[in-house]
């Protein structure tokens, strides 16, 4: 497939090194539920399309026997490549630096292809079509995101929640009202409604999972600070020569909430469907 569309290398430029530490996991039991629901062995392929610093392509790979995680940014390339080596997964999986448009880029046939919150950044008609002719006769679609409602319960917790309301105010105030998102903006958000692109692909579902979460998680004030700037309307990059004096008043908002650097937040859940390739 053709990349007609001028990929943004700014997007989640400088985000790699923070993404890790500052995104909340999924639910820990995806990788179970996935091989319930995809009967996974260890053998197969699977294609992880947008993998970020391989949060999880890494998850899943015991369940393959090869595992690919295709990504635009070098530097989510590099850290994913690091982490791989830590857990001694190197001949297992591989990683590839290119836009979801290029696919197939001569990768060849898959069991399973992922999107985890990626899919929303691509062309996507095109790219779903891409990614369905690359599936063997019965491959699955999986698109993985968090489970954004109800809102997770705050009461209960052993250190203040996380006050993500003024850290969002914060930075309004530093890049102003209006979503940033790599050299441009966002006003309305990213795009939704995948349902109905997937099926347009011709791909045939979707089966709902859903992952409990609910867990108490600790966070220090060095995590949350990780994952302000891990997100891409509040990479590093966007603060230009402000970016200091912007960590400053974060640091300062955090030890107001919380005197001692630790927050507490609940595990979101974490939501799946699976779309399936006509076995015939």
């Amino acid at each position: 497939m053709a990349a007609d569309r001028e990929w943004d290398e700014t997007l989640f430029l400088g985000t790699a090194a923070h993404y890790r530490r500052g995104r909340l996991p999924y639910a820990p039991g995806l990788a179970d539920a996935l091989a319930g629901a995809l009967g996974l062995d260890g053998r197969g392929r699977l294609l992880d399309a947008g993998c970020g610093p391989g949060t999880v392509a890494l998850t899943l790979a015991h369940l393959f026997a090869e595992v690919v995680g295709v990504d635009p940014d070098r530097g989510m390339i590099d850290e994913a490549a690091r982490e791989a080596a830590v857990r001694k997964l190197g001949g297992r999986v591989r990683w590839v630096r290119a836009r979801a448009e290029e696919l197939p880029a001569g990768l060849g046939t898959f069991d399973a292809a992922v999107f985890a919150q990626s899919f929303h950044w691509t062309d996507r008609g095109p790219v779903a079509a891409s990614v369905r002719d690359m599936l063997r006769p019965g491959g699955a679609l999986v698109h993985i995101s968090d489970l954004k409602a109800p809102a997770r319960a705050v009461d209960g917790l052993p250190h203040p929640a996380v006050p993500y309301a003024a850290l969002d105010k914060l930075a309004g105030r530093y890049l102003g009202p209006v979503r940033r998102a790599g050299r441009g903006t966002l006003p309305q958000g990213t795009p939704g409604g995948e349902a109905a692109v997937f099926a347009r692909a011709g791909l045939a579902g979707p089966r709902r999972l859903v992952v409990p979460g609910g867990q108490v998680l600790e966070r220090s004030a060095d995590d949350v600070v990780a994952g302000v700037f891990s997100m891409s309307f509040s990479a590093p990059h966007l603060f230009g020569t402000r970016l200091d004096a912007f960590e400053a008043d974060v640091r300062g908002l955090l030890r107001e909430a919380s005197p001692s650097d630790l927050f507490s937040e609940r595990q979101p859940a974490t939501e799946v469907f699976v779309w399936r390739r006509d076995p015939h």
